[in-house]
């Protein structure tokens, strides 16, 4: 046993082939090309199988880790990829856009051990492990694996809103247990912030295409264009005839500076300046099919993934400079490393320790220049991060005729507002128990809008466990009302 443990800590990691910088900059395709069969097998080999798997316990789905990479390094591919499915609906997604980081591979034994040489090793690269099995699986099967065997139709009809990772979670493991799902969706189509807020550099819209399909095969329906809330309440939704209801609707609302200028054309909100960026017009709401003007000097201000991703869109784009604004500095961003690697690569400047205080304009009302305060850090804040402390006398000046802001997302309160017997919190989070379950019988929530803007994979895990719930409260309803 630790003849074969050192002779695993003994494989260096396999690098994962990226498109060179000079060539992504001009396309929308995947950043990462991903292993070949024989770096997987090789990556997968370095897995000790400790026995206590904290890899597993930190995921928030808890996959198999060490049961899927035992497979693949035999070559076993397609068991690895449905030892991945066993417990996650979207692992493909995932594998592309989970922190893995700080999560699996910030568990991993592998990144820890030191070697007799001295030498230390990264830890196992689960994610992009994750996303080969997965893809190399659908490409075999032609799609999604359907279930073996499809359930008897329990006559109960459940309404999921929102297509998020949460809902579709809820709608794969329902219609997997023979209840009716419709999803409502407020986009034009189905896949909420999987289609509309990340871009194609980083993951590619057939995987999430696909999906929908594997769920259309199983019965799921989808009714795009409705805001829920608005367009019909779930007061409504019970009328006609739902037994029960998912809300996972994320947290879509951008957050605003509240400084001068904001209104001034040519500022963008992080959600409409990416999917004006990276999608098809008819793939949007009227009212933002026109193409982004060309623009030269873009500010996007904000530190996490979002920012990552407008920045690296703005380059896409044909901006000449591109320049990330963030108050702290990158030891407080909270978003990935391997991003703000590939974004440096790109051509992206970073100013940090930098605070926007207004932005400024031409004389037809145009952004032409972001005023910014050098700060520097005090005492911890309630984040647990430095605060930010402004230091006198240091403005200056960003030139820039297109700013965005990506300094995080709220939730939306009018699902809750509309909805009698829902408690939320003050910043219109929905409150629920352990299990999904909120304070008005046969509603479920579960995803950003229940914790606040986080993980695709913990929208997953909500959904997982709501699906649970629901199935439970479906079951205690008597047949007559089917």
């Amino acid at each position: 046993m630790a003849n074969d443990v050192a002779r695993r800590l003994a494989i260096s990691v396999q690098p994962v082939p990226k498109q060179d910088p000079e060539e992504r900059k001009r396309n929308f395709e995947e950043t990462y090309l991903g292993f070949d069969l024989n770096a997987a097998r090789i990556e997968a080999s370095r897995c000790i199988q400790c026995p206590s798997a904290p890899c597993q316990e930190a995921c928030p789905v808890h996959n198999d880790i060490p049961g899927a990479l035992a497979l693949l390094e035999t070559g076993d591919i397609l068991g690895a990829a449905d030892k991945f499915r066993e417990t996650s609906n979207l692992p493909e997604m995932c594998g592309r856009l989970c922190p893995q980081e700080k999560l699996c591979e910030g568990a991993c034994v592998v990144g820890f051990a030191i070697r007799p040489d001295g030498r230390q090793e990264p830890p196992v690269t689960i994610g992009k492990l994750e996303a080969f099995c997965t893809d190399y699986q659908r490409q075999q099967l032609g799609g999604y694996p359907m279930p073996r065997y499809m359930p008897e139709p329990t006559g109960f009809k459940v309404a999921v809103i929102g297509s998020g990772p949460a809902g579709l979670a809820v709608a794969e493991q329902l219609a997997d247990k023979g209840h009716s799902i419709t999803v409502y969706e407020y986009w034009p189509e189905p896949g909420g912030v999987l289609v509309y807020g990340i871009p194609n550099f980083k993951m590619r819209k057939n995987i999430v295409d696909e999906y929908i399909a594997h769920l259309e095969a199983m019965g799921v329906t989808f009714i795009c264009n409705t805001y829920v809330g608005r367009d019909i309440t779930i007061d409504e939704l019970f009328q006609q005839g739902f037994h029960a209801v998912f809300i996972g609707t994320g947290a879509g609302v951008g957050n605003e500076m509240g400084i001068e200028g904001e209104d001034l054309e040519g500022v963008y909100s992080a959600t409409e300046f990416l999917v004006r960026g990276n999608l098809a017009p008819e793939l949007l709401p009227e009212r933002l099919r026109s193409p982004l003007p060309r623009m030269h000097d873009v500010v996007v201000i904000g530190g996490g993934d979002t920012s990552m991703d407008c920045v690296r869109t703005a380059v896409r784009l044909g901006a000449e400079n591109v320049t990330c604004v963030y108050r702290r500095t990158e030891a407080e961003m909270l978003g990935r490393a391997e991003e703000r690697k590939n974004a440096r690569e790109e051509g992206v400047r970073f100013e940090m320790l930098t605070l926007p205080t207004r932005i400024l304009g031409n004389e037809h009302g145009r952004v032409r220049a972001v005023e910014c305060q050098r700060m520097q850090l005090g005492e911890p804040d309630e984040s647990g991060r430095r605060r930010p402390i402004p230091v006198p006398g240091s403005e200056f000046l960003i030139p820039a005729d297109t700013v965005v802001i990506a300094i995080g997302y709220g939730a939306d309160p009018v699902v809750p507002q509309t909805t009698s017997g829902i408690r939320t919190d003050r910043k219109a989070l929905i409150q629920v128990d352990e299990k999904g379950r909120t304070t008005r019988p046969g509603v479920f929530a579960g995803g950003d809008n229940v914790n606040g803007a986080d993980l695709v994979v913990t929208a997953l895990a909500d959904g997982r466990r709501a699906a649970e719930a629901i199935h439970e409260y479906l079951m205690t309803l008597p047949a007559a009302r089917r």
